[in-house]
């Protein structure tokens, strides 16, 4: 029996929180987790994890075993990774996620060109607007948008991220054009996901919580009920950009535009990126790069 035996599974139930999600990673069946776990603990003679019928949580003795076996296998994979990374071909099955408007419309083409180019490599993508938690749900990448707050991933800014306040022209002449941050107060705002609005004013950031009677979560959407001249709207370059170049749109206040967010790549924490990772964000830098 290999001393290995058992870690791999130990430490995804330990991560995961769960038999079943560990399995789901694993991509092996519950009842393998299972036998593996209680096998390890009968080598080690002690109880790694407190089981019940709704959670799973490690003992005093699994909290020690785990922070030891997440080293061990981490070094065992880089130590491959170092090795494969000589050949520089991205191979296995890569799990990203990506905000689902963004995604579909510049990552999912970045991806699959990436793909044409590397057929060995499986690609599963999530396209979802709720942040997902890579290391518990076993993702190797995540595209993010604007400003990042986890420190536990490594980040990659792949892109800029300029936010533009926009209107129509036919919302401009009926309601005036706004010339201060002030004067915004007067106008319908049409909100998309976030309830505040970013701007700049004398070097210092200024929050300011727009009101108007359209919302909708879809910035797509949101432009096209700017475009009808609904209201004023805070969208990001890559959705207004060429509505502004025909005319369509008109930039405002721009001496109070917010200072550039970005698009990030982020991925868990290893000495070694893996090649499939390392490999797709230098993609994705070169395509929608500067």
């Amino acid at each position: 029996m290999s001393r290995w035996e058992g870690l791999d599974e130990f430490v995804a139930v330990a991560e995961c929180g769960s038999f079943m999600r560990a399995a789901e990673r694993l991509r092996v069946s519950s009842s393998h987790v299972s036998r593996q776990v209680a096998r390890l603990e009968e080598r080690l003679q002690a109880r790694l994890f407190y089981r019940t019928t709704r959670r799973v949580s490690l003992t005093e003795a699994g909290h020690t075993f785990f922070a030891r076996c997440q080293r061990l296998i981490e070094e065992r994979d880089e130590a491959f990774l170092a090795i494969g990374d000589l050949h520089s071909s991205p191979t296995g099955l890569l799990r990203m996620t990506a905000a689902v408007a963004y995604g579909e419309r510049f990552i999912v083409p970045v991806v699959n060109r990436f793909m044409a180019q590397h057929p060995q490599l499986q690609v599963e993508i999530e396209l979802s607007n709720r942040t997902l938690d890579l290391v518990q749900e076993g993702f190797d990448l995540a595209i993010r948008l604007g400003r990042l707050n986890e420190s536990r991933l490594v980040a990659t800014r792949i892109a800029p991220r300029a936010m533009y306040l926009c209107a129509a022209p036919s919302y401009l002449e009926r309601y005036g054009r706004p010339h201060t941050l002030s004067e915004l107060a007067r106008h319908n705002c049409l909100i998309g996901t976030g309830d505040t609005w970013l701007f700049q004013l004398d070097g210092s950031e200024r929050p300011f919580k727009p009101g108007g009677n359209w919302r909708c979560n879809s910035g797509q959407a949101v432009l096209d009920a700017a475009l009808r001249g609904f209201g004023l709207c805070q969208l990001p370059d890559y959705y207004v950009r060429e509505p502004l170049q025909r005319g369509e749109l008109v930039s405002l206040l721009e001496a109070n535009q917010p200072p550039n967010t970005a698009v990030w790549a982020v991925y868990p924490q290893r000495r070694y990126p893996l090649p499939k990772v390392r490999l797709l964000v230098e993609a994705l830098k070169n395509e929608l790069g500067p």
